[in-house]
């Protein structure tokens, strides 16, 4: 259960005052990264507004299989995207949810009777109700946010298969064996996925691009070349649907060998590539990520990384962090001045071999090991995005692919386009 902080307003920074102290970060990024972190309830007049005929109100991805009448997400008027869902109630009992409600006629963010922006939900894509040839519906294959299709072939993890072995702030391995238990396939079928996608390009000018991720597979004459071969296979019968050849998409994915790198990028087309170190600490990452640990290992995660560069070239390469797992208890740093300050050290030494690092917002969701933990505050949330994109900056780092409107989950991407 979650852990409820007793008067955590009088003990942490508000938003009025982060946004103050930080006036050189946006502050629609900073409200952002709040709502991310406290979740989000809707009154009734904001659940009147909620047209599931206009709207994303169902989705389904590797974190995520929902078909009840709920947004997907909000975006703020600057077009900065909140990804996540009203469903993440697991932060609810940490610290109060905003609350969108209907001032003026508008939607609109409120906290303790404080206004604050003005946000819409996510619009419905033309292709979303319709089913492929097959019957499977579209929105089960494809996901969407405002300016991307999410392609998720595989939705289980193997590390998950040894007890223990998968990330513990992660959700995919509960949600993957309630999939299985109700007899859902956790590989997607290509010929829905070739007619899905070929419905949704019909929409010209909806989408920037494509982003491919799955659950790790860990077979094959060497470790992921199951993996690997999962991506060649399925993006060579997906390429002849764009005029020339390559696919305008974003991999991430598991740390490879320069060998299979090189597959990816001369067999599969695939420009620009992701690899989560989650956490940027080996110690941290040896008790967080148990299965990437004994497949790969921190050191070789990150030399991975380097390869990928020589590969895809500087700037077309990144790295994800769960911002603010780093304090985890009982191992975690102890301070958020420790976790910031060893943070963006490590990530530093990523950038001088042209490898860029994005911070998500910690969700402690029920279904995941380290259920009842508490994410930290909005400050440091702050401090680290401004942090990782002062050292992007400085190290002339590029994450075009990776930005406010390709994925929009990462505060600190977001601060590229200022």
């Amino acid at each position: 259960m979650a852990t409820k902080i007793d008067n955590w307003r009088k003990k942490e920074l508000s938003l009025e005052e982060v946004t103050a102290k930080y006036s050189d970060v946006s502050p629609f990024v900073i409200l952002k990264s709040d709502v991310q972190r406290r979740g989000y309830l809707l009154t009734d007049a904001a659940r009147a507004l909620l047209d599931p005929k206009k709207h994303q109100v169902k989705a389904r991805n590797i974190f995520l299989n929902r078909d009840e009448v709920n947004p997907v997400g909000l975006m703020l008027r600057d077009g900065t995207s909140i990804v996540g869902s009203y469903a993440e109630e697991t932060n609810y009992g940490i610290r109060d949810p905003y609350l969108i409600d209907v001032i003026d006629g508008k939607l609109r963010i409120t906290d303790e009777g404080r206004v604050y922006e003005e946000v819409t939900y996510w619009a419905k894509p033309d292709f979303y109700d319709k089913k492929t040839s097959k019957g499977t519906d579209m929105w089960q294959v494809l996901g969407v946010r405002p300016q991307r299709l999410d392609l998720n072939l595989n939705h289980h993890c193997h590390f998950w298969d040894e007890p223990g072995g998968g990330c513990k702030y992660c959700i995919i391995g509960s949600l993957s064996a309630e999939e299985r238990k109700n007899h859902i396939s956790h590989l997607l079928d290509i010929d829905d996925v070739k007619e899905s996608l070929e419905e949704a390009l019909k929409q010209e000018g909806r989408y920037t691009s494509i982003c491919a991720t799955s659950g790790s597979i860990i077979t094959g004459d060497e470790p992921f070349d199951d993996e690997i071969d999962l991506y060649v296979n399925a993006l060579s019968k997906l390429r002849p649907l764009f005029k020339d050849g390559l696919i305008k998409l974003q991999l991430v994915a598991t740390a490879y060998s320069k060998k299979q790198l090189q597959r990816l990028y001369d067999e599969a087309g695939i420009r620009t590539y992701t690899s989560d170190l989650e956490v940027l600490d080996k110690n941290l990452f040896e008790w967080i990520c148990p299965g990437k640990t004994k497949y790969v290992g921190y050191e070789k995660w990150k030399n991975s990384l380097y390869d990928a560069v020589e590969v895809f070239g500087k700037g077309n390469v990144n790295s994800g962090i769960v911002g603010g797992v780093e304090l985890a208890t009982p191992n975690g740093f102890k301070t958020e001045a420790e976790a910031l300050s060893a943070t963006l050290k490590e990530a530093e030494e990523l950038a001088k071999h042209g490898v860029s690092v994005v911070n998500c917002i910690w969700n402690v969701g029920e279904k995941t090991m380290f259920n009842g933990q508490v994410p930290a505050s909005l400050e440091y949330y702050i401090a680290l995005a401004k942090g990782l994109n002062d050292i992007r900056e400085a190290h002339g780092i590029d994450v075009y692919f990776d930005d406010y409107r390709r994925c929009g989950n990462h505060p600190g991407s977001d601060l590229a386009r200022i």
